[in-house]
């Protein structure tokens, strides 16, 4: 019970977090934003780096580190900017294919068996994404909904980077990495495209560097809680609040094929961590 109030807390902040985003994507660039981001979180982390240092800027997989650091800042840099762009509901749509890419992932990194069934579930899914981002117009695929996506594939690469990572490295070295290493690769971009941030610009940056933050901390109290196949299903109920917060604050109200096309995605994402919690369950 508790893990699951926690979970859906933080779902909120991160939600939230997202919405601010795309207020200051408004008229500053993505790169400056998760510049901010980054800096915001290093801040609050370095007592924890410096407590721990020099092991916690120590890697016994030092090659899998850079290779997450670099997908982790194409995550960011693709997903944010589809947040920006999107609706708040439909990058949130897009952004649960994750659970798909983590299945195929899961096949050909941690030879992992996966069945017909879950396979089927697999072509739907996707089959929902091509719903949500099929071009309704003359133009064709909206290039922001296939940024989501690829930011999706590279998010699975990175949580099964730090599945492998977790077994050689401690947790705050595994932070250490990202935290400084999407910065760096954040830097000379930011300042290509600087836009000096009115004041408040500059709260929005700080409340998303704060928002981050709070909102993992809560994420691994819940996952301290729970169990992760527990909670897994309370992730969908995002696509609620970004929804309320992209009409609320934005005046969004998303086409029909999105809500199709979320509830394909929803449904096969669902019945995927079902049959993972049956498989688990029988060994």
């Amino acid at each position: 019970m508790q893990g699951g109030i926690l979970y859906l807390i933080a779902a909120i902040v991160l939600s939230v977090m997202l919405a601010l985003i795309k207020l200051a994507g408004q008229r500053l660039h993505v790169t400056e934003i998760l510049f901010f981001r980054q800096l915001t979180m290093v801040a609050i982390a370095l007592p924890a780096i410096i407590g721990g240092y020099p092991g916690s800027m120590r890697s016994k997989r030092i090659d899998l580190q850079l290779i997450r650091v670099g997908l982790a800042f194409g995550a960011m840099l693709l997903g944010f900017t589809a947040v920006i762009h999107l609706q708040l509901a439909e990058a949130t749509t897009l952004g649960f294919t994750k659970t798909f890419f983590m299945t195929i992932m899961g096949i050909f990194l941690l030879g992992e068996t996966v069945r017909a069934r879950r396979w089927a579930a697999l072509s739907v899914g996707f089959g929902g994404a091509l719903i949500v981002v099929w071009p309704t117009g003359a133009g064709g695929f909206n290039i922001y909904g296939l940024a989501s996506i690829a930011s999706a594939c590279m998010v699975a690469l990175v949580m099964v980077l730090i599945r492998k990572l977790s077994r050689v490295d401690r947790p705050v070295t595994i932070l250490s990495f990202q935290a400084f290493g999407v910065g760096v690769l954040m830097f000379l971009p930011m300042l290509w495209y600087w836009q000096t941030p009115t004041l408040r610009e500059a709260g929005l940056l700080g409340m998303i560097g704060a928002l981050a933050v709070v909102g993992q901390y809560i994420n691994i109290l819940a996952l301290k809680a729970a169990e992760t196949s527990s909670l897994a299903p309370l992730d969908f109920i995002r696509l609620i609040f970004a929804g309320a917060l992209g009409w609320m604050v934005f005046g969004e109200w998303p086409e029909n094929r999105v809500f199709f096309g979320a509830a394909v995605i929803v449904g096969a994402a669902l019945y995927t961590l079902h049959r993972e919690r049956r498989i688990k369950a029988a060994d």
